[in-house]
């Protein structure tokens, strides 16, 4: 099993939706773990609601910092934000390091519809993401740089 770290600068959003969709579309393949380089106190309630409507439950996730790492081996590093790539170019124990970065549902704006509407996107442009990305390199390396 390859293991893969999502970084994002909260932890609260994208890198929580990365690790929840690749762990559920990869179970045999990949271990999939997720932190911030400034921790939110919690996880977004829109993340948690949409992972939910797909049969996803992170309810009991908490943002973890980066230090809650350190010294682990990831056969993968990704950073999902920009504030991400830039903060934390290189993660010690990373073997492949993955930069894609995806819109920031904390600053969405909007009724709780329009909300909601947003994160599916942003939901699904992760999953469609992590597909194309790790799919056809079951078993072997991933050649995909970004």
């Amino acid at each position: 099993m390859k293991r893969v770290l999502f970084i994002c600068i909260h932890n609260s959003a994208r890198s929580q939706m990365a690790e929840a969709l690749l762990n559920n579309l990869y179970p045999k393949d990949y271990i999939a773990y997720s932190a911030g380089i400034e921790p939110a106190e919690r996880v977004n309630a829109y993340v948690v609601k949409a992972l939910a409507e797909i049969g996803i439950d992170i309810s009991k996730n908490r943002p973890k910092s980066l230090d809650e790492f350190n010294g682990w081996d990831f056969d993968y590093v990704v950073t999902v934000c920009e504030e991400g790539k830039e903060n934390c170019p290189f993660f010690p124990g990373g073997k492949e390091y993955l930069h894609k970065s995806f819109p920031d549902p904390a600053s969405l704006r909007g009724s709780e519809e329009e909300i909601m509407e947003k994160v599916r996107e942003i939901r699904e442009e992760i999953r469609k993401w992590l597909i194309e990305t790790f799919s056809q390199n079951i078993g072997g390396g991933i050649e995909l740089r970004l």
